[in-house]
C-alpha cells in the first residue's frame, strides 16, 4: 500500500471515529422518541418551504458543471451536465473526500461523453473553486454583518473578525479581477490554471454564493420552528460548520455539522431540526441519486452492447458471402 493510499485510509477512519463520537455527544442527551417529537413539531409548511430551498441549492449544483464544461471548451446539454451534476453529488455531500467520490461518479458521466481525464479534471476542479468562492463569499457577508456568533467560536475580536470578513469578500473580488486582467496560466507548483473568462467568472461568483444561500435558508426553516433564529445567525453557522467538516473530512460531515451549529446556535439548534436538515438536505437526494445512478449504468451498458451487436453484425455478413 502506498503511503498516500494509507494516509488517506487512516485520515477516513479518524474521520469516522470522530463522527461517531459527535453524534454521541448530540443525541446521547435524547430518546429515541424525544428526537421523532421534536421532528414533528416543525411545521409542514417549513418542511416544504426547506424541501423547496434544498432543491434550489441542487439547481444551482447543477449550474457548476454547466459553467464547468464550458470553461473546459466541452459543452454539453444542460440535462446532460444537471444529470452528473446531481447524481455525483447526491453521492459526495454523504461520502465525504467530496472531490474524490463525487469526482469518481463525474469521470463515470464525463468520459462516456467524450471528454478525455484533463478536461474531466478542470471540471471537477472548476466545481470545486465555485464552492469555494460562494463559501467564502457567504462567510465575509456573515463575519461582517453577524460577528457576534462567530466571534464566540473562533474567540477573535471585532476587529479580527472585520479583517477576517474582508479577506474572504477579497478573494471572490480578486479572482474577478485575475479573470478580467490575467490572460497567461496561473503556475503554482505542478499545477496549471487558466482563469476563465470574466463572464465565466462572474457566474461561478453569483451561482457558487447563491446556492450557499440557499442551503443556509433550508436549514434556517428548520431552526426557526422551534427557536428565534435570523437568516444571518443561520448563515454564519452554516459557514462555521463547513468549515468544520472540510477541515475534519468527516463523511458527509456527520457529527461535525451538528455539533457546530449546536455549538453557534445553543438556543434553537433543537434535536429534531438538525436532523431533519440532514434528512431533507444529505439522505432524500441520496435516495434519489443512487438509483439514478444504478439506472444509469445499466442503460449505458445496454446501448454499448447493442452498438458492439450493430458493428459485429456487418462482418458476420461479409463473412458469409466470402
Amino acid at each position: 500500500m502506498s503511503a498516500k493510499r494509507a494516509l488517506i485510509n487512516a485520515t477516513l477512519v479518524l474521520g469516522l471515529l470522530l463522527a461517531a463520537y459527535l453524534l454521541y455527544r448530540v443525541f446521547s442527551r435524547y430518546t429515541l422518541s424525544e428526537v421523532v417529537e421534536s421532528i414533528r413539531a416543525i411545521p409542514g409548511l417549513r418542511l416544504i418551504a426547506g424541501l423547496g430551498f434544498a432543491a434550489g441549492s441542487y439547481v444551482c449544483l447543477t449550474g457548476f458543471d454547466w459553467l464547468a464544461l464550458r470553461y473546459a471548451g466541452k459543452p454539453l446539454p444542460y440535462p446532460k451536465a444537471a444529470l452528473a451534476s446531481f447524481t455525483s453529488l447526491s453521492i459526495g455531500h454523504n461520502l465525504g473526500f467530496a472531490a474524490l467520490s463525487s469526482g469518481a461518479v463525474r469521470y463515470r458521466f464525463y468520459s462516456r461523453a467524450g471528454l478525455n481525464a484533463e478536461e474531466i479534471a478542470k471540471v471537477i476542479l472548476f466545481c470545486g473553486l465555485t464552492v469555494g468562492i460562494g463559501l467564502s463569499a457567504l462567510a465575509g457577508l456573515a463575519l461582517l454583518f453577524n460577528p457576534q456568533d462567530a466571534a464566540n467560536l473562533l474567540k477573535l475580536n471585532r476587529a479580527g473578525l472585520f479583517s477576517l470578513g474582508l479577506a474572504c469578500l477579497g478573494f471572490p473580488a480578486l479572482y474577478l479581477v485575475l479573470s478580467a486582467t490575467l490572460r497567461a496560466p496561473l503556475h503554482l507548483r505542478k499545477w496549471r490554471f487558466e482563469m476563465p473568462s470574466l463572464k465565466i467568472a462572474f457566474g461561478q461568483v453569483f451561482i457558487g454564493t447563491l446556492n450557499f444561500i440557499f442551503v443556509a435558508a433550508c436549514l434556517r426553516q428548520m431552526l426557526v420552528a422551534q427557536g428565534n433564529v435570523s437568516f444571518v445567525q443561520t448563515a454564519t453557522a452554516y459557514v462555521l460548520a463547513n468549515l468544520a467538516v472540510l477541515t475534519t473530512h468527516v463523511p458527509g460531515g456527520l457529527g461535525v455539522l451538528e455539533a457546530t451549529i449546536s455549538h453557534v446556535l445553543p438556543g434553537a439548534a433543537s434535536i429534531g431540526a438538525l436532523v431533519a436538515f440532514r434528512m431533507i438536505y444529505f439522505l432524500l437526494p441520496l435516495l434519489i441519486g443512487l438509483p439514478v445512478f444504478a439506472i444509469s449504468e445499466v442503460v449505458f451498458h445496454r446501448r454499448k452492447k447493442v452498438s458492439e451487436d450493430n458493428a459485429d453484425q456487418p462482418a458476420d455478413a461479409q463473412t458469409q458471402l466470402l
